[in-house]
């Protein structure tokens, strides 16, 4: 999709063949990514209407292949779902909330996340083990909840036996005892879909009357995602789609498709295995991702998230008050890097770079080892507090000594502090910098508004050395 629309947005005026090749493109990548046939087909028949209607008006002063791209990126959204919402909040507590799908899908650890959110919004969320079929579901569901600090409501221990609808009405009813405001029901799934599943989730949902229920679907699950969600908004009723594994190899393109076959948003992502690589679904930022024009507003909350504001607020009275950037500020600098996820993931949030820059830019990107980050905290904390706060005497012997005690190579540790030394001097330009004006960027030079002019040949020289002298340092 990113190359079809760079081609497209290096022409100025297009044509209907024009149109027509960049329609069959990009339905290429659609069907490649799994989406349903029917909903690429209708995506397609919708670009190419606008797009003729846009080329034959000819308006002065507005590009046809941009407007082409914005069509694209409008007919996408709606693909992704213009109806999306939060999460819903009963007016009177607590916050019920029904997770159901297949076995496999990664409800039980998704459950997890979504109360680890919850607490970090204010709120006291109980977990509630109600799959009482997988063979330690409950027990996994209780290391869950003892690892992100949120209580889990667990009588049965499964295996097999018990009743799930039992332990669904008593968790509701310890909840609003214990003054809980949200409350999620991990409930079972099947291989499949069958009457058995159904019966099931229908009986949990009418003893407690969800006010959310959420289908959670595996993003790589391909076609068949759209023909499960069909079943359980038939048979249970859905209100809304999770997506699972979406850091998966799939391209999650079915997954996709199932707002737009069954019109239910989808409300959450689950990005990766950590408890907190979990976000909310926007659908305007990810058809920006779709199209490569990144992401920059998940990348800014995610940096919010990561960024500890006693670390920046400290880092800034330094900036302020001239005190020199150690390796302690350093350390916390990447750790907080590392917290926002692996490169690869943040790389897919930049705004792509036109041209043989971004191409770079994504090829350096791409090459960092996202074990980096490991490596060099292990070389950090292999140096004494002094040699932290004073880099430059850490001579021949110490990065010997060094390297040895965090198990790397010299040339390891040299990298480090080349690349500490680079930090270090962009830290001390921005104490310097004016409102307005641009820093060095270490190993780049200066930008080129700062640069010098070219001085013109040698007709322009002065023949006078003390003169040309005196032009020189003017």
């Amino acid at each position: 999709m990113s190359r079809t629309l760079a081609g497209l947005r290096g022409r100025g005026r297009i044509n209907p063949v024009d149109l027509e090749s960049t329609c069959g493109e990009i339905r290429t990548a659609l069907l490649e990514a799994d989406v349903a046939l029917i909903v690429v087909d209708q995506l397609i028949t919708e670009v190419k209407r606008r797009g003729l209607e846009a080329i034959s008006l000819k308006q002065s002063g507005i590009n046809p292949a941009q407007q082409v791209i914005t069509i694209i990126h409008e007919e996408i959204l709606k693909v992704l779902g213009t109806n999306a919402r939060p999460l819903a909040q009963a007016k009177k507590p607590p916050t019920k909330i029904m997770l159901a799908g297949l076995q496999g899908s990664g409800k039980t650890t998704l459950a997890g996340k979504l109360a680890l959110w919850l607490k970090e919004q204010g709120n006291t969320p109980l977990l509630v083990a109600c799959d009482l079929v997988r063979p330690n579901a409950v027990t996994q569901l209780q290391i869950i909840g003892e690892q992100i600090g949120v209580p889990v409501f667990a009588p049965e221990p499964g295996n097999g036996s018990g009743n799930p609808i039992s332990v669904a009405k008593a968790g509701l009813d310890h909840a609003e005892q214990k003054v809980f405001n949200y409350v999620i029901f991990d409930t079972a799934g099947r291989l499949g879909v069958d009457v058995e599943l159904m019966k099931e989730a229908r009986a949990i949902k009418s003893a407690i009357t969800p006010d959310d229920t959420l289908f959670v679907v595996d993003a790589m699950t391909g076609q068949d995602a759209v023909n499960t969600a069909n079943a359980f908004n038939s048979g249970v009723g859905i209100d809304g789609v999770v997506l699972t594994k979406v850091d998966g190899d799939a391209r999650a393109g079915a997954a996709l498709s199932v707002t737009s076959v069954i019109g239910k948003p989808i409300l959450f992502l689950s990005t990766g295995e950590k408890s907190s690589e979990f976000e909310p679904f926007y659908p305007d930022r990810m058809a920006q991702r779709i199209l490569g024009m990144g992401d920059v507003a998940t990348l800014a909350d995610q940096a919010k998230k990561a960024l500890d504001e006693k670390s920046a607020a400290r880092l800034e009275e330094k900036l302020i008050s001239g005190e020199d950037f150690t390796f302690d500020d350093f350390l916390e600098q990447l750790q907080a890097m590392k917290k926002m996820g692996s490169m690869t993931k943040l790389l897919g949030m930049l705004p792509g770079l036109p041209g043989a820059q971004g191409a770079q830019m994504k090829k350096q990107i791409e090459a960092i080892d996202d074990s980096e980050t490991d490596r060099a905290a292990a070389i950090i904390q292999s140096m004494t507090p002094h040699e932290r706060s004073n880099p430059k005497i850490i001579n021949g012997s110490r990065r010997l000594r060094i390297a040895r005690g965090s198990g790397n190579e010299v040339s390891s540790v040299n990298r480090l502090l080349e690349r500490f030394a680079g930090a270090q001097k962009a830290m001390k330009q921005m104490k310097n910098i004016r409102p307005g004006a641009m820093p060095q960027i270490p190993g780049l030079g200066a930008p080129p508004a700062q640069r010098p002019p070219q001085r013109a040949g040698k007709k322009s020289r002065s023949g006078n050395p003390a003169k040309r002298a005196e032009a020189e340092r003017g």
